[in-house]
């Protein structure tokens, strides 16, 4: 007589069920984890990859810009011929006037040469005219000897009517004090930048430092931080 099997309990075939589906279960979640550890890898290495590029075209784009800027800096010389930094210091400009100056040939040759200096400069106003007085333009070597020259002469400004009009009612009226700031080049003229301002106190001139000192020391901090 054939024994009669025995029926399995229940938990134990869901425990061997179990058994059989662990080594699934376990080389699916071994999957995912290689799966996932590859993509933040493969993101890893994109976002490296476009960290590259980006400094390598800001660096392109640096060194573009520095070339452009010797190009010109080359290309297109200055047209400052000279500045009156002491005016801005001692006075506050408000509205200021382009004048042509009446010139001689050899003062031409010699602010050619960079021989001027305005920093002593004022405007003399006479007789319904404007004049450029104290300004220093030394005379080249090479002048002609039948030509007397004088450094300081009174120089004529040239003006429109309503412009001098304009001064002479400032000056003479409201307490305002023309002054010279700048001489520069337009095409092949030399003209004379004026201003109108007011003599400042001395409190004033301590603000107007520290201002210049702070704008130095931001620009030096910026520097340093690039």
């Amino acid at each position: 007589m054939l024994p009669m099997p025995t029926a399995e309990p229940a938990a134990a075939r869901i425990n061997n069920q179990r058994d059989d589906h662990m080594p699934c279960l376990e080389s699916d979640a071994n999957a995912i984890s290689i799966s996932y550890l590859c993509a933040v890898e493969a993101l890893f290495y994109y976002l490296q990859v476009k960290l590259i590029y980006s400094r390598a075209h800001l660096g392109s784009i640096t060194i573009a810009n520095a070339a452009l800027s010797k190009t010109t800096k080359k290309g297109t010389p200055s047209t400052t011929i000279a500045l009156n930094k002491r005016a801005r210091h001692e006075f506050f400009l408000e509205q200021k006037f382009e004048a042509g100056i009446a010139l001689q040939g050899w003062e031409l040759k010699a602010i050619r040469d960079g021989r001027v200096q305005i920093t002593e400069a004022f405007i003399n106003l006479h007789r319904g005219e404007a004049y450029l007085a104290a300004a220093n333009i030394t005379p080249l070597v090479s002048a002609s000897t039948h030509v007397v020259p004088e450094p300081q002469r009174n120089r004529k400004l040239l003006l429109h009517a309503r412009e001098l009009a304009q001064i002479f009612t400032a000056t003479q009226q409201k307490g305002y004090t023309c002054v010279p700031t700048a001489m520069y080049w337009k095409g092949n003229k030399v003209k004379c930048e004026i201003a109108l301002g007011k003599g400042k106190q001395q409190h004033d001139k301590r603000a107007t430092k520290r201002d210049q000192d702070w704008q130095r020391d931001k620009q030096r901090l910026m520097k340093a931080h690039n």
